[in-house]
Order: C-alpha cells, then structure tokens, then sequence
C-alpha cells in the first residue's frame, strides 16, 4: 500500500499541470482565435472528457474545415466562444455537422486540392 501512495504522489506532480496551464491555454487561445477570427460561420463544439480523451472545443468553419484543441474545461470552451461571438454546442447533445464529414471526405479523395 505504501509504494502505491508514494507512487500516485510522484505521478500528480510529474505532470504539471499548473506549471504548464498558462503556457498551454495560451497556445491553444490564440490557434483558436486566429481559425475562428480568418473564417466565416465559425461554429464550436465542445467535447466532453472521456476515459481516453481530455475535454475537447471543436471549430467547424462554414464550408466544414475544422481545427480541434485540448482545454481545460466546458466551462472555458463555452466562455471562449461566448467571448468571440459564435454559437457553441455540446457535441455529445447535438452530434458533428454534416458539412464537417464532407469537408472530410472532399480532402480524403482528392488531398491535393487542400
């Protein structure tokens, strides 16, 4: 039991979080501000945090090209789409717009043309 307690102590502050946060957000900020702020129909969608994944905000531009980021929170994603003046949806409610899927598509069968 000792070794298991000493073990998940090294293992919390191995990762840091906190020294790392701001550094991170404010990378993951400023991609998402440039993608949203040099395309049209900017839509966000928010990905909740699974056992593989971290909590997620999708943009879906108008025509479907999408950009993904790590973030710290719903709350935050929610709050950083309100701040830029898009709609954002919870993905797990609303499900993936088709535009994206054939933006997808498109890309897949003819890479060249991106």
């Amino acid at each position: 039991m000792s070794w298991f307690r000493r073990t998940a102590g090294r293992v919390k502050k191995s990762r840091g979080y906190a020294s790392q946060s701001r550094t991170v957000d404010d990378a993951v900020t400023s991609h998402l501000t440039q993608f949203a702020r040099s395309r049209r129909g900017v839509e966000a969608f928010v990905e909740p945090k699974t056992a593989v994944t971290q909590t997620t905000l999708l943009l879906v531009a108008f025509d479907g090209e999408w950009t993904r980021r790590v973030v710290p929170s719903p709350e935050w994603a929610h709050a950083f789409a309100e701040s830029l003046q898009i709609p954002g949806y919870d993905a797990a409610v609303v499900g993936y717009p088709q535009r994206m899927r054939d933006y997808n598509t498109r890309n897949k069968k003819h890479p060249d043309l991106r």
